[in-house]
Protein backbone atom coordinates (compact mmCIF):
# COMPACT_ATOMS: atom_id res chain seq x y z
CA UNK A 1 0.00 0.00 0.00
CA UNK A 2 1.47 3.37 -1.00
CA UNK A 3 1.85 6.27 1.41
CA UNK A 4 -0.87 8.31 -0.26
CA UNK A 5 -3.35 5.41 -0.08
CA UNK A 6 -2.50 4.86 3.58
CA UNK A 7 -2.95 8.57 4.27
CA UNK A 8 -6.33 8.51 2.54
CA UNK A 9 -7.45 5.50 4.61
CA UNK A 10 -6.40 7.20 7.86
CA UNK A 11 -8.08 10.47 6.85
CA UNK A 12 -11.35 8.77 5.90
CA UNK A 13 -11.31 6.69 9.09
CA UNK A 14 -10.81 9.84 11.17
CA UNK A 15 -13.65 11.66 9.41
CA UNK A 16 -16.01 8.68 9.78
CA UNK A 17 -15.18 8.31 13.49
CA UNK A 18 -15.74 12.01 14.20
CA UNK A 19 -19.05 12.05 12.34
CA UNK A 20 -20.13 8.84 14.09
CA UNK A 21 -19.25 10.26 17.52
CA UNK A 22 -21.19 13.46 16.83
CA UNK A 23 -24.16 11.52 15.52
CA UNK A 24 -24.24 9.17 18.52
CA UNK A 25 -23.97 12.11 20.93
CA UNK A 26 -26.78 13.93 19.14
CA UNK A 27 -29.03 10.85 19.20
CA UNK A 28 -28.38 9.91 22.84
CA UNK A 29 -28.27 13.40 24.37
CA UNK A 30 -31.24 14.35 26.53
CA UNK A 31 -33.42 16.92 24.86
CA UNK A 32 -35.11 19.73 26.75
CA UNK A 33 -37.12 22.64 25.42
CA UNK A 34 -36.99 24.55 28.70
CA UNK A 35 -36.55 28.32 28.08
CA UNK A 36 -34.25 28.56 31.12
CA UNK A 37 -31.75 26.47 29.21
CA UNK A 38 -30.86 29.46 27.04
CA UNK A 39 -30.41 31.87 29.96
CA UNK A 40 -26.90 33.12 30.74
CA UNK A 41 -25.75 32.10 34.17
CA UNK A 42 -22.62 31.70 36.19
CA UNK A 43 -22.46 28.94 38.79
CA UNK A 44 -26.25 28.73 38.85
CA UNK A 45 -26.67 32.35 39.94
CA UNK A 46 -28.28 34.77 37.46
CA UNK A 47 -26.01 37.61 36.42
CA UNK A 48 -26.58 41.19 37.50
CA UNK A 49 -25.94 43.93 35.02
CA UNK A 50 -24.28 43.51 31.65
CA UNK A 51 -22.55 40.20 31.04
CA UNK A 52 -20.19 41.73 28.49
CA UNK A 53 -17.63 43.42 30.70
CA UNK A 54 -14.18 44.41 29.54
CA UNK A 55 -11.10 42.86 31.10
CA UNK A 56 -7.67 44.38 31.28
CA UNK A 57 -5.36 43.33 28.47
CA UNK A 58 -2.79 42.43 31.12
CA UNK A 59 -4.76 39.32 32.05
CA UNK A 60 -4.63 38.00 28.50
CA UNK A 61 -0.99 38.95 28.04
CA UNK A 62 -0.02 37.26 31.28
CA UNK A 63 -1.94 34.11 30.29
CA UNK A 64 -0.36 33.99 26.83
CA UNK A 65 3.12 34.45 28.28
CA UNK A 66 2.44 31.67 30.77
CA UNK A 67 1.32 29.34 27.98
CA UNK A 68 4.33 30.13 25.81
CA UNK A 69 6.85 29.50 28.57
CA UNK A 70 4.92 26.47 29.83
CA UNK A 71 4.93 24.83 26.41
CA UNK A 72 8.63 25.48 26.04
CA UNK A 73 9.26 23.94 29.44
CA UNK A 74 7.30 20.86 28.39
CA UNK A 75 9.51 20.60 25.29
CA UNK A 76 12.61 20.44 27.46
CA UNK A 77 11.82 17.05 29.00
CA UNK A 78 11.89 14.96 25.81
CA UNK A 79 15.02 16.79 24.72
CA UNK A 80 16.74 16.03 28.02
CA UNK A 81 15.91 12.32 27.75
CA UNK A 82 17.64 11.95 24.37
CA UNK A 83 20.47 14.44 24.85
CA UNK A 84 23.18 11.77 24.65
CA UNK A 85 21.86 10.54 21.31
CA UNK A 86 21.77 14.06 19.85
CA UNK A 87 25.36 14.89 20.66
CA UNK A 88 26.89 18.32 20.23
CA UNK A 89 24.45 19.37 17.50
CA UNK A 90 21.49 18.82 19.82
CA UNK A 91 23.21 20.79 22.57
CA UNK A 92 23.87 23.71 20.22
CA UNK A 93 20.27 23.67 18.96
CA UNK A 94 18.92 23.70 22.51
CA UNK A 95 21.32 26.51 23.47
CA UNK A 96 19.92 28.51 20.54
CA UNK A 97 16.41 27.67 21.78
CA UNK A 98 17.32 28.97 25.25
CA UNK A 99 18.75 32.17 23.78
CA UNK A 100 15.51 32.84 21.89
CA UNK A 101 13.49 32.03 25.02
CA UNK A 102 15.63 34.36 27.13
CA UNK A 103 15.32 37.15 24.57
CA UNK A 104 11.53 36.73 24.64
CA UNK A 105 11.50 36.89 28.42
CA UNK A 106 13.73 39.98 28.42
CA UNK A 107 11.47 41.67 25.86
CA UNK A 108 8.34 40.91 27.92
CA UNK A 109 10.08 42.12 31.07
CA UNK A 110 11.24 45.35 29.38
CA UNK A 111 7.74 46.06 28.06
CA UNK A 112 6.33 45.61 31.56
CA UNK A 113 4.17 42.62 30.65
CA UNK A 114 5.15 40.81 33.83
CA UNK A 115 4.14 43.65 36.15
CA UNK A 116 0.73 43.26 37.72
CA UNK A 117 -0.74 46.78 37.66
Amino acid sequence: MSNSALFLVVLLTAIIMVVAALLIAWLLAPKSNNPLKGEPYECGIPTRGASWTQFKVGYYLFAILYLVFDVETVLLFPWATILRDLGAQGLVCMAFFFVILTLGLAYAWKKGALQWK
